[in-house]
C-alpha cells in the first residue's frame, strides 16, 4: 500500500493539472475571504472564518474529482492496471493507496488556510477574539467532508477509462450526496420524513460539525459512507475476476 501511495503522490506532483488546481482552489478561497465584496472578512466586521468553511465545499465539488479522476481511469486508458494487478499487492491495498494519496493531496490544500486563522485571530477586537473551537470543529468537518469527496471521486474513477467521464460522474455524485438530499427535502419540509431525508445528505452533518459540537452520529456517518464508496470500489475491481 505505501508503494502505491508513493507511485500516485510522485504521480500527482509531477503533473500540472495538480498544481494548477492547488492554486485555483487557494485563489478563489483567498479572493473570497479578502477581496470580493459582500464575502471578505474586512467588510463583514467579524472576526470568523464563516466564509473558507461555507464555500470550501463548493471548490471541493470541483477540485477533488479533478484530482481523482485519473486514479483508475488512466490506468485503465493506458493498460497498465493489468500490470498493477500483477503485483504482489492486494485490490484493498491498492484502492488505499491511491485513497489515502488523493486525501493528502486534500490535506495540502487545507493547510495553507491556516494562515487565514492566524490573520484573522490578529485582526480581531481585541486580538484573539475568534471562535476557536468553532474554527477547529470546521476544519474537522471539512476535513471528512474531502475525505467522503475523494473516496466518491476513486469509486467513480474506477467506472471509466476516461478522466472526463470520471470528472463529471465524481461531480454529479458529490453534489447529489452533499445537497441534492436537502434540495428533495426542502420540496416538503412540513412532515418528518423530510428531516430523516435531510440527514442523509452530507451537508446536514457537516453543518453540525461546524458548530463545534463532534457527535459521534455525524462521524459514523461519515466513516461510513467512506467505507461504502471504497467498498463498492473495491466490487468494481473484483468484477474482473467474474
Amino acid at each position: 500500500m505505501f508503494t502505491i501511495f508513493q507511485k500516485e503522490i510522485r504521480s500527482f506532483l509531477s503533473s500540472l493539472i495538480a498544481y494548477m488546481v492547488l492554486i485555483v482552489f487557494l485563489a478563489g478561497i483567498g479572493a473570497f475571504v479578502w477581496i470580493f465584496p459582500d464575502t471578505n472578512v474586512l467588510d463583514y466586521g467579524y472576526a470568523d472564518m464563516d466564509t473558507v468553511f461555507r464555500l470550501s465545499p463548493y471548490l471541493f465539488l470541483f477540485f477533488i474529482p479533478a484530482i481523482t479522476m485519473r486514479s483508475f481511469a488512466e490506468e485503465k486508458k493506458s493498460g497498465t492496471i493489468e500490470l498493477l494487478f500483477t503485483l504482489p499487492v492486494r485490490d484493498w491495498e491498492i484502492i488505499l493507496g491511491k485513497y489515502l494519496a488523493g486525501l493528502a493531496l486534500v490535506l495540502l490544500a487545507i493547510l495553507p488556510t491556516v494562515l487565514y486563522y492566524y490573520s484573522i485571530y490578529q485582526l480581531g477586537e481585541p486580538v484573539g477574539n475568534i471562535d476557536t473551537a468553532g474554527t477547529i470543529g470546521s476544519y474537522i468537518g471539512l476535513f471528512l467532508l474531502g475525505a467522503v469527496f475523494t473516496s466518491i471521486g476513486i469509486f467513480a474513477s474506477s467506472l471509466t477509462e476516461n478522466q472526463i467521464t470520471a470528472f463529471i460522474l465524481a461531480f454529479f455524485l458529490c453534489f447529489i450526496i452533499y445537497q441534492g438530499f436537502g434540495l428533495l427535502a426542502s420540496l416538503d419540509d412540513s412532515t418528518g420524513f423530510s428531516y430523516l431525508v435531510v440527514q442523509l445528505g452530507i451537508e446536514h452533518h457537516y453543518a453540525t460539525i461546524r458548530k463545534g459540537l463532534i457527535d459521534s452520529r455525524d462521524l459514523v456517518y461519515f466513516f461510513s459512507l467512506i467505507f461504502l464508496m471504497l467498498l463498492l470500489t473495491k466490487t468494481v475491481l473484483g468484477s474482473r475476476k467474474w
